[in-house]
């Protein structure tokens, strides 16, 4: 990336973790029933690629999903704060994102779909959620905050880019940048092409045979999400799996990083990112240096792996 499209502190907003996670999560949920449509609708394709959603230019969207002879897109809109579901015939039907319950969303979503001709049935258990509640049985009034989400989705579109180019650098087996609504996250993971042990599973509301195809061979995922668990602020992380010994302790970039043994994968506060001088570079370092540290500590054959960036024109 040529340094003249470097992000500055102003281009990534401020996302205090009391005001957003209540939005944050009302958009889990949200996300989760557009997420279950694609899942449904969509080809199996390995390590669950199939489902994610993607940042685009106003909010997250699915791309297009095949319905027999016709395809159909949605996408959250976190501008003008609708989702929108458009069909390749030319047809759209939108639904309000705005404070409510969801089964109210859930409600609108398919009685959107049916007014556009798909008729779609989904398993209705939020993914990788404890005690999840059907969404059709979801009728607790959730919060949304027009400005907090629409702040989100800046600081994804800032996340995108640069996960993106360090993306770039690696010519192995990579999956896309993409948004995975079961963990409400945007990951990025690596492949050093063997074998991983079977995932041991227990997932709340994920099939364990999931999990094992998932992480069936070893991986060096890095990504964002907007905190909880324990975790009281939005934050990058970074994990390998099967971690190698010595993962831990590792020596990682920046120094705000540190390595959380309850989560078993290092750290870094989006705020830490956010008010360096050149955010793009300090969020760079903590995923090359993550990923270094389970590469070399697993004794991945790098040289066949990775390649110097093409330089900007």
């Amino acid at each position: 990336m040529n340094v003249l499209n470097r992000s500055t502190t102003s281009d990534w907003p401020e996302l205090p973790f009391a005001e957003l996670s209540e939005t944050a999560a009302t958009l889990h949920l949200w996300t989760q029933v557009v997420g279950k449509i694609r899942l449904a609708r969509t080809p199996w394709t390995n390590h669950s690629w199939h489902v994610p959603l993607y940042v685009t230019a106003r909010g997250l969207g699915t791309s297009l999903i095949p319905y027999g002879g016709r395809s159909f897109e949605i996408d959250f809109d976190l501008l003008r704060h609708r989702l929108v579901i458009q069909g390749t015939d030319g047809a759209e039907r939108s639904v309000p994102l705005q404070p409510g319950s969801v089964a109210a969303f859930y409600a609108n979503v398919l009685e959107a779909l049916a007014g556009l001709g798909f008729e779609i049935r989904i398993h209705t258990t939020p993914s990788e959620v404890a005690d999840g509640v059907p969404f059709e049985k979801d009728t607790q009034e959730r919060r949304y905050d027009r400005e907090m989400a629409t702040r989100f989705w800046r600081a994804l579109a800032q996340i995108d880019r640069v996960l993106k180019e360090f993306r770039a650098r690696f010519i192995g087996k990579c999956s896309p940048v993409h948004f995975f609504w079961g963990s409400f996250d945007l990951a990025v993971t690596r492949f050093s092409g063997r074998e991983a042990p079977p995932h041991p599973g227990g997932i709340p509301n994920f099939p364990d045979w999931v999990a094992r195809e998932a992480y069936s061979h070893e991986v060096s995922s890095a990504g964002f999400w907007p905190g909880g668990g324990g975790v009281e602020q939005p934050s990058f992380y970074s994990y390998a799996y099967p971690a190698p010994d010595g993962f831990a302790k590792a020596r990682v970039s920046p120094s705000a990083a540190y390595f959380s043994n309850e989560l078993g994968e290092f750290l870094l506060a989006y705020d830490e990112v956010r008010s360096a001088t050149s955010p793009d570079e300090v969020l760079l370092a903590f995923l090359q240096s993550t990923y270094e540290a389970a590469a070399n500590l697993a004794k991945w054959d790098r040289a066949a792996l990775e390649r110097e960036l093409v330089p900007s024109r």
